[in-house]
């Protein structure tokens, strides 16, 4: 299918705006298509691939751009519409674009430089280098520019696996079990899923794989008290109010109100009355100070760099540095012990980030550990035979899109010891 000329002049000038890195590329281009909403849906589909094809390859597009015709924002609005669509599909090309995108589209990849091949700035490919060595750093890279299937997650308080797969391959929409998740599915192309009885129903949630299995590790029980502590838009507060299968008290705390109010809607379908949206101001509310001691559980899926999400968002890459990582590091500790203070003796505390660097993940366990002598920590390979989770892991839960096949994420689980303990200790 061709698409119409028109199409390269608004990738041009969205992708002049998104490559600003003022702000995330997906607000940025659901402003850009309210402003125009005389484009249609099928073109908006085709800008928004051409753009995040763009992202993904930026060092390869950007050294590619250097030569061809027409301006430099044309060719690389170019290169990222051929990447998404294919170069027989672009309408409106003069010969000499048509034969110098034939050309660059066909060079072999494999003989660029590093950071070409990788696609990513200098500071993050020394870093996953250091961590992973240059043969997975590649490989890690690479799978990580690629683009991430649809996962969902089956809401087993209306629905069990099987039958979703069977109601969706009405659709028709072929679903396969995901590997480790007992109650994902994964659909390998991208289907609009929000008119489907399906999801309407709270039958069905998008969230990948790897997010779903953090609730596994925090293993919230009927009737407990549980805190999701930056609980966001509620994916993970809602696979939990379900593993508790709607009893016990959930609460869903945020410093954000508009990402809390994402939540209503995706709880009204859900069909959970035991979640409480709770809005604090910081890590040290007095709403957060009235529960201490007594949470049986607290997840701290926490804010972090999202270097694990750039299946999804590849523009964090370009957005993300080395000073924000370090300012990061501060407000993750923080939120550290600010949620720690809630377990109870014996009760459960899980941090969590979308990352893949160790000094979001390892260095931050290591370092609450060291600080918090109330607290042991839960080897992940016990957690994951517990639930039955058929994965290998030995202290932490390491996921890594190049061998699991999930985003990028990391999660360690404490214990606060009980008070003999301390005491014998």
């Amino acid at each position: 299918m061709r698409l119409p000329p028109a199409l390269t002049g608004y990738t041009e000038e969205v992708l002049r705006e998104i490559l600003r890195f003022t702000g995330p590329a997906d607000v940025t281009l659901s402003r850009y298509f309210r402003d125009h909403p005389r484009i249609g849906a099928r073109e908006r589909g085709a800008i928004a691939e051409g753009v995040y094809g763009l992202l993904r390859n930026k060092s390869t597009y950007m050294n590619f751009s250097e030569s061809g015709f027409g301006s430099p924002m044309r060719r690389l609005a170019l290169l990222g519409l051929a990447d998404a669509a294919g170069v027989d599909s672009l309408g409106g090309l003069s010969e000499e674009e048509l034969g110098w995108l034939e050309r660059v589209m066909q060079i072999d990849r494999t003989n660029l430089p590093l950071n070409l091949r990788a696609n990513m700035p200098m500071w993050l490919i020394d870093r996953l280098v250091a961590r992973f060595g240059e043969a997975e750093a590649v490989q890690l890279a690479e799978a990580m520019n690629c683009q991430a299937p649809l996962d969902l997650r089956v809401n087993a308080m209306k629905a069990t696996r099987e039958e979703v797969i069977a109601g969706l391959a009405l659709a028709p929409i072929i679903a396969e079990p995901t590997p480790y998740s007992p109650l994902g599915l994964r659909i390998k192309k991208k289907p609009s899923i929000q008119n489907l009885p399906l999801f309407q129903d709270g039958s069905i949630e998008v969230q990948d794989e790897g997010s779903q299995l953090l609730a596994q590790v925090l293993g919230a029980k009927r009737g407990e008290m549980v805190v999701d502590f930056c609980a966001g838009a509620g994916g993970k507060t809602l696979a939990l109010g379900a593993m508790m299968r709607n009893t016990g008290r959930l609460y869903a705390f945020d410093v954000s109100d508009k990402r809390l109010a994402k939540l209503k809607p995706r709880l009204a379908r859900s069909g959970l009355s035991n979640v409480h949206p709770v809005l604090i101001s910081h890590e040290n509310d007095a709403k957060v100070k009235r529960l201490a001691g007594k949470i049986d559980r607290v997840l701290v899926d926490s804010p972090c760099s999202g270097l694990g999400t750039l299946r999804r968002n590849p523009d964090v890459k370009w957005r993300q540095s080395p000073e924000g990582l370090a300012e990061l590091k501060v407000k993750q500790i923080a939120i550290l012990n600010g949620a720690a203070r809630l377990v109870k003796p014996g009760g459960r505390l899980v941090y969590a980030t979308c990352s893949v660097l160790d000094e979001e993940n390892d260095a931050i366990a290591e370092q609450f550990l060291a600080a918090h002598a109330d607290f042991s920590l839960l080897p992940m390979r016990d957690i994951l035979a517990e639930q039955k989770v058929d994965l290998e892991m030995s202290d932490y839960l390491k996921l890594l899109p190049h061998i699991h096949h999930t985003d990028g994420f990391f999660a360690a689980a404490f214990e606060r010891k009980k008070v003999s303990d301390v005491t014998a200790e």
